[in-house]
């Protein structure tokens, strides 16, 4: 009767845990599932468009213009002020992240920790609408005393309040990944005469770089598709310009200008929705790859 019981409960067991592993399984499967429906979505609206427009005038044309009477589809404008509020937003958030991520990891003391890091971390969780209306009313006035001609509408606000929003994702995974390197290693630094900076920023910060390679990466794709920001703060007119200070459209931002509109649904100009939206997901998977590459290569070197 025991041996009976037992077997009984092995075999509720075993079911138990196949009952898990198939409830683990269909989430796992559910996001490659929604992810992959994303893809086709994108891929099948963009057929349509392509078949239109020719893919060397959407990737290489310098005019954006699509709702105009004369439609262009030129998506570099489009692409160029992506790319020009992410890097004004890396270089912002660069310094910053890193050296709070420091100071986190190597000399705040586990109280001071506790209380700067969560507050750090409130800042993601603050909606980037919120952002958005204070690098329009706060930061543009702030910066348009020191740049006196500096439009309403521009790159360098939004860069740099996106630069303030991505903060925490920088310098929480940063400081996670400088906290995970051996004790061993700064103790031998220590031993050899070095100062805790000198081993901060020549022992630690190395044997950490995937883990901060990995939290720029994250930033950097959190910018990429930042919507709100650049909505309100850097204008909607597509401006093929290296200058900051000009204003200038983003790939979400043009996006959520024709998702507003009234647009026939199948017509050329809401298929290029798709298109830019195709555009901004291969340049957000190319950022992932590199983070890929940069997390393999650092975790070979040390």
């Amino acid at each position: 009767m025991a041996s009976a019981l037992t077997v009984g409960e092995r075999r509720r067991q075993r079911l138990r845990e196949h009952a898990i592993e198939a409830v683990l399984l269909v989430a796992a499967a559910s996001s490659v599932f929604v992810t992959l429906a994303i893809v086709a979505v994108l891929v099948y609206e963009s057929l349509g468009f392509f078949t239109t427009v020719p893919i060397t005038e959407f990737l290489f044309g310098t005019t954006w213009t699509p709702l105009f009477a004369n439609p262009q589809y030129g998506i570099l404008p489009l692409l160029g002020g992506t790319l020009l509020s992410t890097a004004v937003a890396l270089l912002f958030v660069a310094p910053i992240g890193l050296v709070t991520a420091i100071y986190l990891s190597e000399f705040a003391s586990s109280r001071v920790r506790e209380v700067i890091k969560p507050i750090l971390e409130l800042l993601s969780g603050v909606p980037t609408v919120v952002y958005g209306f204070f690098a329009l009313l706060f930061m543009t006035p702030f910066l348009q005393t020191f740049v006196p001609d500096l439009p309403g509408f521009n790159i360098l606000s939004a860069g740099i309040v996106i630069g303030i929003m991505i903060i925490p994702y920088v310098a929480s995974l940063s400081e996670d990944a400088m906290r995970a390197v051996p004790n061993n290693l700064r103790d031998g630094s220590l031993a050899m005469g070095a100062t805790r900076l000198e081993t901060a920023f020549k022992v630690v910060l190395p044997a950490a770089t995937s883990g901060v390679a990995a939290a720029f990466i994250l930033g950097i794709s959190r910018a990429v598709g930042e919507t709100m920001i650049v909505a309100i703060a850097a204008g909607q007119q597509p401006n093929l310009t290296l200058d900051p200070r000009e204003p200038a459209a983003t790939i979400t931002a043009y996006i959520v200008q024709v998702a507003l509109g009234d647009l026939p649904h199948g017509s050329l100009a809401y298929q290029t929705i798709f298109a830019a939206g195709l555009m901004l997901l291969l340049l957000t998977l190319v950022f992932n790859i590199a983070g890929f590459w940069l997390r393999h290569k650092f975790r070979e070197v040390y």
